[in-house]
């Protein structure tokens, strides 16, 4: 078995030497609410395959940071919304750092700690008053210990801050949230951290898939839409959405916060009442989207700004509570086959495995390696498991 271990490790090793890993702009949510995925150092040889150097979890899980040690991964850890209130006090935030990062971090790259997800569009005010204090407290705590340079410090929030979407130029956030985002925008400006926002077309299409175009939301060929304001010109939903976010922000004086997309996928399934959810159209909306990050695209009003996105989700996680769509934007089974055909266009820059029957032999170097690691994937989940 250890001799096994160390052939494999080899192999990927070479495979490693060969393709470039994944520079900025993409990474995967790895989220972990199921009983039936494989362990991290499972996942460690799946991303490997993927050459995926950016995970972002929703925890900071001590068995997934050890299993990385040494891998390049570079990880958004978070601070659930349990613990906001709690992180208030300096004492206990400075204590949460020293038990969840500092051992960590001079092997495993840890860059962001999120506090709390999605706190402003939910309905408990004293979440809502805690959150900027627990934000500055782990930024002070970061500071105390000499990681502030190292780690930033930022929440997640859900595309419904918005008041108002489109056009873009017009976008604002809602009157009823001002008094928070005022502040955590100054704290934004004055750290360096990156706005993050959790944005699915999915969801505008299947409340109201009458008004709203599916090859708009999919980023296929469609008329697009013209804002007014600008002129500029939107062939997608996710682009003007996040074009949105920066004029809601600019309105507050800000031009100097960097928008970044933390969570966006599709689901493979759904509910009969969830109109859209579907393999086809994930396949669709995910290799769409990654081959425009491919192409370091920016969006209609920041094009010399690459467009930052982290896909939902690495696996289907099969607890996640709510209808069926939630239990499927994983990208792969747990077993470590894909939910669908990705296609070939990423692989060549080492996004995703490249299927076998769509194999090119007189492609680049980088898709041969793509093809050696699909071969050597089943065989790290088979040693893994011995």
């Amino acid at each position: 078995m250890a001799t096994a271990f160390r052939v494999l490790l080899l192999l990927l090793t070479f495979s490693d030497s060969f393709v470039s890993t994944l520079g900025h702009g993409i990474g995967i949510n790895y989220g972990q609410i199921a009983n039936n995925l494989p362990s991290p150092p499972h996942v460690v040889y799946l991303l490997k395959s993927l050459n995926m150097s950016r995970v972002k979890l929703y925890d900071a899980n001590p068995n997934v940071l050890t299993a990385f040690a040494n891998s390049n991964v570079e990880f958004i850890i978070g601070l659930g919304n349990e613990y906001l209130e709690k992180m208030t006090d300096p004492l206990p935030a400075q204590t949460w750092i020293q038990q969840h990062v500092q051992p960590y971090i001079s092997q495993t790259k840890i860059s962001c700690i999120t506090v709390g997800n999605e706190i402003l569009t939910g309905n408990d005010t004293q979440l809502m008053s805690n959150l900027l204090p627990a934000m500055q407290t782990i930024y002070a705590s970061l500071a105390n210990l000499g990681l502030s340079k190292e780690v930033y410090v930022t929440t997640a929030h859900s595309i419904g801050i918005l008041g108002n979407s489109f056009p873009p130029s017009a976008g604002a956030f809602r009157q009823d949230l001002l008094e928070y985002i005022q502040r955590i925008l100054d704290f934004h400006s004055q750290t360096g951290s990156p706005f993050l926002i959790n944005a699915y077309p999915f969801f505008a299409y299947k409340d109201n898939p009458g008004q709203v175009s599916l090859e708009y939301v999919l980023f296929e060929p469609n008329p697009g839409m013209k804002d007014p304001g600008t002129n500029l010109k939107y062939d997608n939903m996710l682009y003007a959405q996040i074009d949105a976010v920066y004029m809601a922000i600019k309105a507050f004086g800000h031009t100097d916060i960097r928008v970044q997309v933390s969570e966006t996928g599709w689901p493979s399934k759904g509910d009969p009442n969830e109109v859209g959810a579907s393999a086809d159209n994930a396949r669709l909306y995910n290799t769409n989207l990654l081959n425009r990050i491919q192409q370091n695209q920016g969006t209609p009003a920041k094009p010399s700004v690459p467009v930052d996105i982290y896909v939902f989700a690495l696996f289907n996680e099969d607890l996640k509570p709510g209808p069926s769509s939630e239990r499927n934007y994983g990208l792969y089974y747990p077993n470590g086959t894909l939910v669908y055909d990705i296609g070939t266009a990423l692989s060549s820059q080492g996004y995703l495995p490249l299927p076998l029957p769509h194999m090119d032999y007189s492609a680049s170097k980088k898709n041969v390696l793509s093809f050696f690691n699909i071969l050597l994937l089943p065989l790290a989940f088979l040693l893994c498991s011995l």
